[in-house]
């Protein structure tokens, strides 16, 4: 529903990450007075690589954590960058750079300093800020008129200081607390066990037997850096059917073995798997995920997180009750993460100057729950509410504020990748058959209204 009615609002956006960044400018574009707050030195978010680990607690339990980034030293896209940019900024090669398909991962950082500085938003930033507590302030009939008190501090400094907003955007990220499974014997095995978000390099694991849980993108790009250093590498999975390019990569390295979940962990070294196997091993590498969390939050219990359900949360945004006045950016997963985080804020900053009008709180609460019950009917487990791997759900979402629903070409070099990446685990990055979609992408309008000289194609 639009609405001719604008008016603008004091609004604190929580992460210069790239839902942050891209909320800041589109919340600006709609007349807003947008405070940025960021823990680190510069914008990225995630893609801001940080060599430094959780010294305290090597699985990652500390919340909130003191190192934000999980990303490792090699770590490279897993879609090409025609798709990963923003619609109006596309992620275009660039002379003297990083200039694959699929490059890594300071490529990406460096297109967010270039979309940062294009848009003049570094000068909303307040860097070196950590938030410690959001909550509502305290009036009378707050839900008429709610504000905001967060209460942040300089890193550098020791005193926090507080500050009223009419609206909170949290746009923080999902995969910064570790998700870690529960083992028999976990807390007593005295070996080495770590987090995926702590490793960065395979150095520390030369000539050991490691074993990896978890056979998703980090598990298998973890696992195959091991191969050339470890002295054997184990991949436990929840099943033994595997894609065919994993099963090459395994026939292909001798000191490269799979397995079912681990059943139970030894305190003399031994790992038992649910397949009846074990090993002896040196190093334990939970590539099992990441946790949705905000410890800095208080929304008097209306905003929870259930098994990893952050809700409730109309369309994955807005918590019905508390609407419009604090929303969320980047919950969702298994999208295309920069063109849905945009339509996103997008819809978000329309609704905050009223140019957009959400249903009654009650209606929002009605779908919410109308959607838990389809994804039960559908056998999906609770904490699997947030991934979409829906190019349809998408195109609707953008509906809400008139933004383009994805290019075909788009939806197509997202599907070969992921096509590509099942039957060439190792080689996929590099590999290239979709010479006439890369043709089709670099056609259109966002493309071909760049400057040339920026281009390397």
């Amino acid at each position: 529903m639009v609405s001719e009615k604008t008016n603008s609002k004091h609004v604190c956006v929580i992460g210069a990450g790239p839902s942050g960044l891209v909320s800041a400018r589109e919340l600006r574009n709609e007349g807003h007075f947008v405070v940025v707050l960021e823990q680190n030195h510069d914008v990225g978010g995630q893609w801001l690589y940080d060599h430094r680990v959780e010294h305290e607690d090597a699985l990652g339990r500390l919340n909130p954590l003191r190192v934000h980034s999980s990303i490792y030293n090699s770590l490279r896209l897993t879609s090409p960058r025609e798709i990963m940019g923003f619609t109006d900024f596309p992620f275009v090669a660039k002379k003297g750079r990083d200039m694959r398909r699929f490059p890594g991962h300071n490529e990406l950082l460096l297109y967010l300093k270039d979309f940062c500085q294009r848009f003049g938003l570094r000068e909303l930033i307040r860097f070196n800020t950590r938030v410690e507590h959001v909550g509502m302030v305290d009036i009378p009939e707050f839900r008429k008129g709610m504000k905001w008190v967060v209460r942040f501090k300089n890193t550098k400094s020791e005193k926090a200081k507080e500050e009223i907003f009419d609206a909170v955007v949290v746009a923080t990220g999902h995969y910064s607390q570790p998700r870690l499974p529960s083992i028999r014997g976990m807390d007593r095995w005295t070996r080495k066990q770590i987090h995926s978000h702590v490793y960065r390099v395979p150095k520390p694991f030369h000539n050991e037997v490691v074993v990896v849980v978890g056979n998703s993108y980090s598990g298998r790009d973890i696992s195959l850096e091991l191969v050339d250093v470890a002295k054997e590498v184990h991949l436990s999975a929840k099943s033994l059917q595997i894609s065919e390019g994993l099963s090459k990569v395994i026939s292909k390295y001798q000191n490269l073995h799979i397995h079912l979940q681990i059943d139970s962990l030894c305190e003399d070294g031994r790992v038992l798997f649910a397949d009846g196997s074990w090993v002896i091993a040196d190093s334990i590498i939970y590539c099992t995920g990441y946790s949705y969390s905000f410890p800095f939050l208080d929304t008097n219990g209306i905003v929870t997180i259930d098994d990893n359900r952050v809700g409730p949360l109309y369309e994955h945004t807005f918590p019905p009750s508390l609407a419009p006045s604090l929303s969320f950016v980047g919950v969702p997963r298994k999208i295309l993460g920069l063109p849905f985080f945009e339509s996103q804020a997008k819809w978000i900053a329309q609704v905050l100057s009223g140019r957009r009008k959400l249903p009654s709180s009650d209606a929002m609460m009605r779908a919410v729950e109308e959607f838990y019950h389809s994804r039960e009917v559908a056998g999906i487990p609770k904490h699997n509410t947030h991934d979409i791997a829906d190019f349809e759900y998408c195109d609707k979402y953008g509906d809400n504020c008139g933004f383009s629903h994805l290019e075909d070409w788009r939806k197509e070099l997202c599907t070969a990748a992921i096509r590509r990446s099942i039957v060439n685990l190792e080689t996929y990055r590099d590999t290239c058959d979709d010479h006439e979609l890369i043709q089709l992408a670099h056609q259109s309008p966002h493309f071909t209204q760049l400057d040339p000289d920026v281009l390397a194609l």
